[in-house]
């Protein structure tokens, strides 16, 4: 899924510090790389993880999105560090392209109608033998699109919310019916995304991509079969916060919207949120407090503001658009024409300060409604 970025604050990047994730050493590509794996029939997900583990010979790998034995298709496996950024993908909507059949024959046209009353917000009941609870729960299925009839067997396509089990679900279809029906074979195409498109990958693939690096020195193959860890984050919406801010967010530090620079423009309360570097490094990822409208207007937050207190004269410059001159008692603009110059007495608390600036503010938007710099 794409988003389109808005600017909240021009800000620069050090070429001192990191870089973008392409440009990584091959060694640190390697343990911060996801890859998109095209999954076989027969081994679990967790043989794939140690297989992967022993061919890139790496401490540790994790996959996205457990598949059974018996289920092809992709499977990102995270490799050392970037076990923890692939459980992004545990939440990421996937898509399926299922085989199923029905025990008894039935009309075409009858099998189109329950599919089309199978979409949207349906009830599940996990499988005896799954991992997670047993209780009935909601999921959202985006869209099913029915490809084949031929027989009782049915070829189609499903896009789903993470946590639907595709075998229940031609199972509550089949009794929808009234003739029963059974999941005949299942691949998952899309995860988040990876999907099958974007550099699908087989264990031979990376076991000779390494032979590649290991004996001739070659590591362009290894670059294509391994992406960067950031990937796993791309159907989410971004924020991209100033270098200033890396630090604090990686100590554990909840992020202000003064250290944002850009960010995603549909951004809604409690979704959740990749945080990225202006390299485009993945910081954190976390459930964000405010829309996108309500970032962009914390420009006018007061606690984003930066306020000197000293007796003597001084300046404060608030979000690079307000120019505040403390002790002066006129207001008149400067020369550039979109700083505002105010009056500020020395305030007695900071109480006093914050109404004196809220009374700032409003007579620095009235101005502007009215072009009057």
């Amino acid at each position: 899924m794409k988003f389109d970025m808005v600017v909240k604050s021009k800000s620069f990047t050090s070429p001192e510090f990191g870089c973008r994730p392409e440009e990584r050493e091959i060694t640190e590509y390697i343990s911060k790389g996801v890859i998109n794996l095209d999954k076989p029939s027969g081994p679990t997900s967790h043989e794939i993880d140690s297989w992967v583990k022993r061919i890139l010979d790496l401490e540790k790998s994790g996959h996205g999105g457990t598949l059974d034995p018996k289920v092809t298709g992709i499977l990102p496996v995270g490799l050392d560090d970037a076990t923890r950024a692939i459980q992004l993908l545990l939440t990421a909507p996937k898509e399926y392209v299922c085989l199923l059949t029905f025990h008894q024959d039935v009309p075409e046209e009858r099998i189109r109608e329950v599919f089309a009353e199978f979409t949207g917000k349906i009830f599940q009941l996990p499988p005896v033998k799954s991992a997670v609870k047993r209780e009935l729960r909601t999921r959202n299925i985006y869209y099913s699109t029915i490809y084949e009839i031929e027989g009782r067997d049915v070829l189609f396509r499903i896009g789903c919310e993470a946590g639907t089990y595709v075998r229940t679900y031609c199972h509550n279809i089949g009794e929808a019916l009234g003739v029963g029906a059974h999941m005949a074979e299942l691949r998952r195409t899309q995860v988040g995304s990876f999907n099958e498109k974007n550099n699908l990958v087989t264990l031979q693939d990376v076991t000779d991509a390494y032979h590649f690096w290991k004996e001739d020195g070659d590591e362009s193959f290894l670059r294509q079969a391994i992406m960067p860890m950031e990937r796993a984050a791309d159907y989410l919406p971004k924020i991209i916060i100033k270098d200033s801010a890396v630090d604090a967010i990686c100590h554990g530090a909840d992020l202000a919207c003064g250290g944002i620079a850009e960010l995603a423009d549909n951004i809604q309360k409690n979704d959740i949120v990749a945080i990225e570097t202006l390299k485009g490094e993945l910081v954190a990822s976390g459930n964000s407090l405010l829309t996108s409208d309500e970032i962009l207007e914390a420009l006018y937050n007061l606690q984003n503001y930066v306020i000197s207190c000293k007796d003597k004269p001084s300046l404060c410059i608030l979000e690079e658009k307000y120019l505040i001159v403390r002790n002066i008692k006129e207001s008149y603009p400067l020369l550039e024409g979109n700083w505002l110059r105010i009056s500020l007495q020395t305030p007695k608390n900071n109480k006093l300060l914050i109404r004196k600036l809220k009374k700032i503010i409003r007579i620095f938007e009235e101005k502007k409604e009215n072009n009057n710099f």
